[in-house]
């Protein structure tokens, strides 16, 4: 019997079985400083924790405390929402206005929307004395980027009907919609979560979607690795009803988790103090940039088996421009779990920030700054101090590349897999491109699934070899491309929305970045590059969607048509670039790339000789 869940139709798995069955909260006792009937191994008295017998140590208590001042606003709302409740199913029905008032704005982000306006036309509507041209972004949250053909015509469908007629495939692996009048979002979101997938928590001071490799069919530890996501998942989503309330009338989708008694067991009545992100990366390949997130698990495979994963800290990619107290920072590696304890060693991290994050200066309040500011070494410690027992020491790992593999791939159960290149994560139908409508009847005969990557393209997963000819036909007849046509540097290139509809930007970047490549592009052939892996990537603000500290070259909106350039990014993923010119106006842009490019051909080899270190990266503060 099929059981359904959130994220789709599926059989149980050994993992979901062996970690249900053993229960939510039960104590682990792998990975101990106790190995089976030995000794204990000899650590320092202020590190010893508590032995499998329930006897608890000496350990020195380090005293942690979060930082001092007056709440934010933005706690204020939290904690009046009852819940995220607010006055959202009150405001959400006025007809007075297409927008909310910006209390309720703040809880909608928990629901997995943000208002937004067309800032192309907000000027002209200004000086006819009209509202901003409201409308609503509408972010899925789709674990590990997968999801069925029939779930993606539904997307497709809903693309076409209430949105702008595009997909947005966003770089963790999420869908977005745009343009959502508010009239329309409660039956979009209830027509979503009737395909068996959620907004709920895909925003907000929460844990957000869960990334991991899209491809889990292209090896066993791979589809592990994905059951491991989709229960971290699970089990970090809130509790509250009120998701259910306003938007599905009370009625509970399949396979959502359910509490008993308190709203939220995890969270609480203030949630956390921002966003949080986690990532499991499967080295070789870092396509999730695992040091960006948050949490960061580093699959380690022995003897083709999932051993375990090495745990990161304290990544993040946002910072305020002009403000050196913000900064982008790589995640520290901080020991080694067990697969059946990754779950919980992801609850109790993620409960340290709740704690003790900074719910005073919302720019001060993401997890790496609570670690810089309480220390990594103390900040470990309440973490197994929670845990009852002590991470493991990390494990040897090597990360060659972030980026995807473009084209046929055979997986190790006689299934393929094609990569689709999908510039800037835009599914749409161009004039001489009816890249939306290919995919739309590809959906329609597929019986495998689809995954959205980290870097903004589409896996067609599972393809039976009976299948493949059919989707092979499809994709001749629509022109879908795997992106070898083109540079490997377009092919690298990540860009976030930015304008005309993100409220936080300060430039283009979606829509300029393939203007600026067409340019780059000539210097590149100059160069002999065509074919080198160099990442790319634009942001029309400094918050980092498209984690641009992390690509070999980028740019970050400053002002409009202004940009910082920024180089020397590894193209594993483990380096951050450096800001090289700052304020760089769009014509200077080509001729600073013409400076840069020469040296290129010795960066891209250094690169290749650093992507095989196993250590973990040292941290960098801009």
């Amino acid at each position: 019997m099929r059981r359904q869940t959130t994220h789709g139709a599926r059989r149980p798995s050994d993992v979901d079985r062996d970690y249900r069955k053993r229960g939510r909260h039960e104590p682990r006792t792998g990975g101990s400083v106790f190995d089976g009937n030995a000794k204990a191994k000899t650590v320092p008295t202020r590190r010893l924790l508590i032995s499998k017998e329930g006897v608890e140590s000496e350990m020195a208590k380090v005293v942690l405390k979060a930082p001092d001042g007056p709440p934010s606003d933005v706690e204020r709302i939290k904690q009046e929402s009852r819940y995220l409740r607010g006055t959202l199913a009150e405001t959400m029905e006025d007809p007075l206005s297409a927008g909310i008032p910006d209390d309720d704005n703040r809880l909608m982000k928990f629901h997995g929307s943000y208002l937004q306006d067309d800032r192309d036309v907000r000027t002209e509507r200004q000086k006819q004395k009209l509202e901003p041209a409201y409308q609503f972004m509408v972010r899925v949250r789709t674990p590990g980027g997968v999801a069925t053909p029939e779930q993606w015509l539904v997307m497709d469908e809903l693309a076409r009907k209430y949105a702008n007629g595009t997909l947005k495939l966003t770089t963790r692996q999420a869908f977005q919609l745009h343009g959502v009048l508010k009239w329309n979002v409660k039956k979009t979101m209830q027509a979503i979560n009737g395909a068996l997938m959620t907004t709920l928590a895909a925003c907000g001071d929460v844990n957000r979607n869960v990334m991991c490799n899209p491809n889990p069919y292209q090896s066993e530890v791979h589809a592990e690795v994905y059951e491991w996501a989709k229960l971290i998942s699970d089990h970090l989503l809130p509790r509250t009803r009120a998701y259910y309330e306003i938007w599905l009338d009370d009625e509970k989708v399949a396979g959502t988790p359910a509490v008993d008694g308190e709203e939220e067991p995890i969270y609480g009545p203030t949630y956390l103090p921002r966003k949080f992100k986690i990532g499991i990366a499967v080295p070789p390949s870092n396509d999730v940039d695992v040091f960006s997130q948050d949490i960061g698990f580093i699959a380690i495979v022995e003897d083709g088996k999932l051993a375990g994963f090495n745990v990161a800290i304290g990544g993040g990619m946002g910072m305020t421009h002009g403000d050196k107290t913000t900064y982008p920072q790589l995640a520290k590696v901080i020991g080694f779990c067990k697969p059946d304890q990754v779950v919980e060693v992801a609850e109790k991290i993620m409960t340290v920030q709740r704690d003790y994050g900074n719910r005073s200066s919302r720019k001060h309040a993401r997890f790496k700054y609570t670690i810089d500011r309480l220390g990594l070494e103390a900040v470990k410690e309440e973490i197994e101090r929670r845990l009852g027992w002590r991470l493991g020491e990390a494990r040897p790992y090597h990360f060659e590349h972030s980026g995807d593999r473009y084209g046929w791939v055979e997986g190790v159960n006689g299934t393929w897999h094609f990569t689709l290149f999908v510039e800037g994560g835009r599914v749409k139908d161009y004039d001489d491109y009816k890249l939306m409508t290919g995919l739309r009847e590809i959906a329609k005969v597929h019986t495998g699934d689809f995954r959205l990557t980290p870097n903004q393209n589409l896996v067609i997963a599972n393809v039976t070899s009976e299948k493949k000819p059919e989707i092979e036909a499809l994709i001749a007849e629509y022109g879908l491309t795997d992106g070898r046509r083109y540079t490997a540097l377009r092919r690298n290139a990540l860009a976030c929305v930015a304008l005309p509809t993100c409220g936080l930007a300060m430039a283009e970047a979606e829509r300029y970045l393939p203007k600026l490549l067409d340019k780059i592009e000539e210097i590149i052939d100059e160069n002999g590059l065509r074919d080198e892996e160099i990442t790319i990537r634009m942001t029309g603000c400094p918050n980092g969607c498209a984690r641009h500290v992390l690509a070999e070259i980028a740019f970050v909106g400053k002002a409009v048509g202004k940009y910082n350039m920024y180089l020397g990014a590894a193209f594993n993923g483990t380096r951050l670039a450096n800001c090289t010119a700052k304020t760089s106006a769009k014509k200077k842009f080509c001729a600073n790339c013409a400076f840069s490019y020469p040296a290129m051909r010795k960066s891209v080899l250094t690169v290749n000789i650093s992507a095989t270190s196993s250590s973990a990266p040292a941290s960098s503060k801009k």
